[in-house]
């Protein structure tokens, strides 16, 4: 056997055996802890009377609530969680968030959204569009005799934080001073469901509002979606997939186009593929950081690996490769594709900034390398792209004249 082919053996012989640790929970909660210790930990918010204790009460209501979250844990199917459950149910979360290094209590997450950063309040509120908790969306509604346009917010988060009360109040308010109806949804996270569960809820939930347009009177054909970080990645599989109504389904809102009008991203990760990272991360960290380093988040490779494998509910990286690539605009993108406008903090040329690894890595998962990949992607295909960053010249300034323009091609 030649040298190449045993180590890449070993590599998948401790990959393989890393997963398999975390499938048994082996790096899950410790025998001592309580039920109660580890939901206190991972979600305060079910401390609802602020005690510090979680009583039988608050104890039964998270126990409904991972059952509605996640129904496998219900093994016997009984409507509640026996012991042996509740323990079963905490080594998947102990081992998700490990994997994903991330002890901090969730945002927006099992336990409904946080403070509203809109100011306005909704025309309705957490309006269901599926079963889960989370599939929910407030909307407002801009003031017409005609029908209105719709622009959707989708959070970011990295697929595990985030939530619909994070839209900014001075880009709803002018939003629907343009004539533009507003929705922010929440979709489920990969703690508790993996990829691409996130992108299925957005899509539901973009069917869902267009059922209901001429109730709400919105014009369905002008459905626009605007995001930042994870949000960018599901409104640009949006925008690039084909078309995924089913108009002979039984279930009517399926039936509706999950197509956009257009779409407006900030800091979007346009490909998340290892070659394509490797590609344009490591010149730009040149000597200073491997990329091992700079996104490891002190976790060896097989780890990392591991953990894409957990997120994506893939056997082997060939099957979670396959998974990233469905799901990466710039594998997507077609020459019928809509109109995006993308925005970006810093330049193709800016310096590293200083500071500890955690800085580093949100810039660098945020850089504009990975618009200037899909500008050229677009440019070639001649679908109308705009790219912003610090020192570029672009014909919009903000998404909301971007939408102005898209939404309303005749004028206002």
């Amino acid at each position: 056997m030649k040298r190449k082919e045993k180590i890449i053996m070993r590599e998948r012989f401790w990959m393989t055996l890393t997963c398999l640790c975390i499938v048994f929970g082996v790096l899950s909660a410790k025998a001592e802890d309580t039920f109660a210790d580890k939901i206190l930990q991972y979600f305060p918010q079910a401390d609802t009377n602020k005690d510090g204790v979680l009583s039988e009460e608050e104890e039964a209501v998270v126990s409904r609530r991972a059952i509605q979250r996640y129904p496998k844990a219900d093994v016997d199917g009984d409507g509640s969680l026996s012991d042996k459950e509740k323990q079963q149910l905490l080594k998947r979360v102990v081992a998700l968030r490990k994997r994903m290094n991330d002890t901090s209590p969730p945002t927006g997450g099992f336990f409904g959204g946080g403070k509203s950063d809109s100011g306005q309040k909704p025309s309705f509120e957490n309006v269901k569009y599926g079963e889960d908790e989370r599939n929910v969306f407030d909307i407002w509604l801009a003031e017409s005799e005609e029908p209105t346009p719709l622009a959707v917010y989708i959070h970011g988060g990295g697929f595990k934080n985030g939530s619909k009360e994070k839209l900014k109040a001075e880009k709803l308010a002018a939003l629907l001073d343009a004539g533009i109806s507003v929705a922010a949804i929440n979709y489920r996270f990969v703690t508790t469901d993996p990829l691409p569960t996130a992108h299925r809820d957005a899509k539901r939930a973009i069917q869902s509002m267009r059922s209901k347009a001429d109730e709400w009177n919105i014009d369905k054909d002008r459905v626009a979606a605007f995001g930042g970080s994870a949000g960018a990645q599901i409104c640009m599989w949006l925008a690039y997939s084909d078309e995924m109504a089913n108009p002979g389904s039984e279930d009517l809102v399926e039936r509706e186009s999950t197509r956009v009008t257009c779409v407006a991203t900030s800091g979007g990760q346009t490909s998340m593929e290892g070659e394509f990272l490797e590609k344009h991360m490591s010149p730009i960290l040149g000597d200073k950081y491997s990329l091992l380093e700079a996104l490891g988040k002190g976790q060896s490779q097989e780890e990392q690996i591991a953990g894409r494998l957990l997120i994506w509910n893939a056997k082997t990286p060939e099957e979670a490769n396959a998974g990233i690539k469905k799901h990466s605009a710039l594998n997507l993108i077609s020459p019928d594709d809509p109109p995006i406008f993308m925005r970006y903090g810093m330049a193709p040329d800016a310096e590293i900034p200083g500071g500890d690894l955690e800085k580093l890595r949100g810039w660098l998962i945020h850089h504009s390398f990975f618009g200037m990949e899909l500008k050229k992607k677009a440019d070639s295909l001649k679908v109308e792209n705009h790219l912003s960053y610090r020192g570029a010249e672009c014909d919009y300034e903000s998404t909301v004249e971007f939408f102005k323009d898209k939404l309303f091609p005749g004028g206002d």
